[in-house]
């Protein structure tokens, strides 16, 4: 809504408000909704029941062109036990009824009530591979483009690095995480070390051997 009067930014108006009255046919993310303080539920309370919202300068910013997405964490524990076994996985329906309770502990009945609520399915290792493969092939591409350097992995890293995605509520962010703190700083270090050795890197292998990455360059 913006800075209160006083404040330095008061007269600039706040960053949502000022984006949708310049672009109301947007899409507006919310993400893990449920670590945002009350008030904001409030605020959006009114947006989700008037279709406005009022901006510091007192203008009402319409919002009824505007989709809003909002995602949390939330029910996550009651979700996984409904679909530990992939035989059995319960339908949509189903699954947004069983987190309705933890949502109503988090979220203002008022709230939840303006909301559809969609549930995720976890993400099945087959998904996730899906993803570790996006990644590395985008990763190859980025090395050619820039250093003229082919770089290609085996199954066994795309079985590694889903091994190691072990926290649900992560989902696929936590393949980022690996890839970008574990194997490429790894590939920038090795590049560096080649440079200033004066020895032209010419390919590069990933692998896995002893239960860790390994890289093997030419």
């Amino acid at each position: 809504k913006g800075a209160p009067p006083g404040y330095v930014g008061y007269e600039r108006g706040g960053v949502l408000t000022e984006a949708v009255r310049r672009r109301p046919y947007s899409v507006v993310l919310l993400d893990e909704v449920e670590k945002a303080h009350p008030d904001v539920h409030e605020i959006f309370f009114q947006v989700f029941d008037k279709g406005f919202m009022e901006d510091s300068d007192g203008r009402f910013i319409d919002f009824k062109n505007t989709v809003i997405l909002l995602t949390s964490n939330t029910g996550t524990d009651r979700m996984m036990q409904l679909c530990k076994d992939p035989e059995l996985l319960p339908d949509p329906e189903a699954l947004a009824k069983a987190v309705r309770e933890p949502l109503l502990k988090v979220f203002p009945p008022a709230l939840l009530g303006r909301l559809v609520v969609v549930p995720y399915y976890p993400l099945p290792d087959r998904i996730l591979g899906d993803i570790v493969r996006l990644q590395l092939n985008r990763i190859a591409r980025r090395i050619g483009e820039q250093h003229k350097v082919p770089f290609t992995y085996d199954d066994a890293v795309v079985k590694l690095v889903v091994s190691r995605c072990t926290e649900v509520e992560s989902g696929g962010r936590m393949i980022d995480a690996i890839l970008t703190n574990t194997i490429l700083p790894r590939i920038s270090e090795e590049y560096l070390t080649r440079m200033v050795s004066g020895h032209p890197l010419g390919a590069i292998t990933l692998s896995v051997r002893n239960g860790d990455f390994a890289f093997d360059l030419a």
